[in-house]
């Protein structure tokens, strides 16, 4: 692989690989708590069903990280990754004593979502604008990207 291509997906590369380990300590919750229990336990319905609503939206979140880092910038994709994957553990965590527990932890995961979704329309409009007119706002763009992605701490 090319240096520069390397280079320009790494961070992406790095999240990606995080979110497949996180995948599996989601799956070992779920074999653990089968093997312990009856399948029918309450215990064992709250870890099915966390693990099922992060695989859910996994692709989703994979799609739109990737998406944002090639189109715009790797860095605030591959931050907004990181904050998905902590609020993902979050919300399985919570998930697992009340369902209400849960709550937040989806909320701020729509957020960051939202937010790599519009860094990739964003990317996709400077693309098109600099491809037809001749106007590249890439380096603005991301600076402000930069910015804003600190803002996806606030609560």
């Amino acid at each position: 692989m090319e240096s520069i291509v390397v280079e320009n997906i790494y961070l992406l590369v790095v999240v990606t690989l995080i979110s497949v380990l996180q995948n599996v300590f989601f799956a070992q919750k779920v074999a653990r708590e089968c093997k312990g229990h009856n399948h029918h336990t309450a215990a064992f319905e709250r870890v099915s069903c966390a693990n099922r609503n992060c695989m859910d939206a996994y692709p989703t979140f994979l799609a739109v990280m990737w998406c944002a880092g090639l189109c715009l910038s790797q860095a605030p994709a591959a931050f907004a990754g990181i904050i998905y994957l902590l609020v993902r553990q979050k919300y399985f965590v919570g998930y697992l004593g009340q369902t209400s527990q849960s709550t937040p932890g989806y909320l701020f995961g729509k957020r960051i979502i939202s937010f790599l979704f519009l860094m990739c329309i964003v990317g996709i409009f400077n693309y098109l604008l600099a491809r037809y007119y001749g106007s590249d706002y890439k380096d603005y763009v991301e600076i402000i990207t930069k910015a804003s992605s600190a803002l996806l701490l606030i609560p």
